[in-house]
Parts: structure tokens; sequence; C-alpha cells
């Protein structure tokens, strides 16, 4: 393996202009090659980044090239699953915006797939990697919280015409539903807070839409809300809303046996002299922005590539975490289709 690992990235849009320097930024890998439907040379590319470049021809070229070790795929979501499995057959590590795939079948292919060929995953649910919730997730494993028995966390956004990736995600052939669209950023994070080890049973989902013309052309519904039973008696619920007509929002709060969460805000029973009546305040910012330049994709490539270099799992959003979220998200959009609660498959 080369000094710094070598990344081939496969799409070249929105996310891919925030990927490729967050790559650089880790100090633990280059790109060194490029594949997009949009036409572009080495020298565009080197210009626009500041370093050498390649422009690959085709996708099936990336993944035949010896120099590079893992793909970054950026491209739209229903090329997620089998570009991932392509990837993995060829032995190149993986990075993947998400969704993993646009059904459960699609996502269990890519486990076994990645399983099978024993390379490293990351899927961009980079939400965990914020400073907001590694604060907060450090707080749950302290105790500070105590025993979690009820978990919110929503995703309330405006994504309408003015917004870049509306051209094709408010068709539900690209984009799948508010969940897989979106919303599987709060969902995600969702399993984060209530405990990793804590695993789904069922969910009960309810999904609608804004009558505002402004979100007329979506073909799917653009908010649902997912209230998720967990197999010790903590309550979840995550609203994925798309048709939002205010500032960007996600929201968290968390209530323990031993305190609660608000966004970015604490109480804990635990620290003696602490005021009931008023919140401590953590130093972290918060989630509160859905351009894909403001999102923490640094601190989450720097965590995978190193992971790559000692051979140890991704922590917090490697394969494992990545289906089964996936499997709850599915579930919550069946509840929403059908109107019955629809048990969570179990992920081992």
């Amino acid at each position: 393996m080369a000094e710094k690992l070598r990344v081939g990235v496969a799409g070249h849009g929105w996310a891919a202009s925030a990927h490729i320097p967050a790559i650089f930024a880790t100090g633990l890998a280059d790109v060194v090659a490029v594949h997009s439907s949009r036409p572009s040379s080495d020298a565009e590319l080197t210009a626009r980044y500041g370093h050498s470049i390649r422009a690959v021809e085709s996708f099936d070229a990336l993944l035949a090239d010896p120099a590079i070790d893992v793909v970054d795929l950026t491209g739209l979501p229903k090329d997620h699953a089998h570009q991932s499995i392509a990837a993995a057959r060829a032995s190149k590590h993986i990075l993947v915006e998400k969704p993993m795939g646009m059904t459960l079948e699609e996502a269990r292919a890519v486990h076994r797939a990645v399983k099978d060929a024993r390379v490293s995953y990351c899927i961009c649910f980079e939400v965990r990697y914020s400073n907001q919730f590694r604060a907060l997730h450090g707080l749950l494993q302290a105790g500070f919280i105590g025993a979690v028995h009820l978990a919110e966390v929503d995703y309330y956004h405006g994504v309408g015409p003015w917004y870049g990736q509306y051209r094709w995600s408010h068709r539900k052939s690209e984009a799948g539903s508010s969940l897989l669209s979106a919303g599987c950023h709060a969902l995600d994070a969702l399993l984060l807070m209530v405990g990793e080890s804590v695993r789904p049973v069922e969910v009960t989902a309810l999904a609608t839409a804004s009558k505002s013309a402004h979100f007329r052309a979506y073909d799917f519904p653009t908010t649902q809300v997912n209230l998720v039973r967990f197999e010790n008696g903590c309550i979840g619920k995550t609203t994925s809303c798309l048709d939002a007509l205010q500032p960007y929002h996600f929201r968290v709060h968390v209530l323990g046996s031993e305190g609660s969460i608000d966004g970015d805000r604490f109480h804990s029973e635990q620290i003696d002299g602490s005021v009931r009546s008023r919140w401590s305040q953590l130093s972290c910012g918060v989630v509160d922005s859905g351009d894909v330049k403001d999102h923490p994709y640094e601190a989450q490539f720097r965590a995978f590539f190193q992971s790559i270099v000692d051979g140890t799992p991704m922590p917090l959003t490697g394969v494992d975490a990545a289906l089964r979220t996936h499997a709850l998200l599915f579930a919550a959009d069946h509840s929403a289709a059908t109107g019955r609660t629809t048990g969570v498959e179990p992920i081992p």
C-alpha cells in the first residue's frame, strides 16, 4: 500500500465537491482519479482542487486501476448498491453517500459483498461525526443521562426548486422516499442516541405532504413521522420533513433516568450541584445546515482511512451500522405505505 491511500471518486456533482477537499484534508489519502458523466479533463480537475487528478472515462476503468485503494461513490442513489457490490468484488475499500441501496434486498446484498470481500466500508451518515453528536454520544456513554426511555431526532428542511438536488430528488424513482432522500440522517442519529446495541422491534409511520406549490412536483409524501419501539421498552420518534418553509432544523431531545438532552443543552442529576431548572450548555455547536460544504466529512473520512491503515472496523458508520439503519428505514416506509405497524428485521 502506498504511503497515502489513493482514492478514485465516482460522480462529480454536489456531494463530490465537498468529499474531494475533505479527503485531501485528512492527510491520510489523496484523490487520484475521478469518473463522471459530466465531461472533465485532467487539467480541469487538477486546477480546481490544486492536486494532480486524472479524469477516468468509465466506472469499470476506475475499478480496474491497481493504483486505486478506495472508491468514493457520490453519484445518484439508485447507483449506490450495484456500484458498491462491484467495488467490493474488485477488492476496493468503499466510501459511499447515503443511501446504502434503494431496497432492503439491495442493502443486504451490499452487506454480503463487503463481508465476503473483506473490504472496509463507510456510509456517509456523517452527522454521527459532527461535534454535536460526538459530544452527545459521549454524555450518553458516560452515563450522565442514565437509561434512555424516550429519544426524538427530527429533520426539517425545505428541499424545493431552489435546492440543487431537487432536479432529481422530487421523483420517487430517484430518491425513494422522504427518509431515503434525507431524513435517514435523523433516523440514523436516533439509533445512536438510543444505543447501537439496542434493537428496534417495530415502527409505526404516518406520511403526508405540504399543499404548497413549491413542493407540488414531488410524487411521494414529503413528510413522514416515525414512532419506533425498542426491545428495552424505549420509544423513539423521527420526523423526516422535506417541505419545511423555515430554516434548516435538526432537532434532538433525549430523556433518561438521570437527565435530559435538548439540542446542545443538557441536565444531569449525576453532576453535583446541577440545578434542575437550568440547562448546562455544551460548547459544540449544533447541526444546522443541509449544505454538504458544512457537513463533517473530514472527521468521518479521517476515521475511515485510519481504520483501513490499522486494519480495524470502521467506527460508528461501518457496514453493519449502515444495514441496521436501513432495516429500520425500510420498515418505516412499509408502515407508512400500508398504514400498519411493521416489524423491523433483526440485523446481527
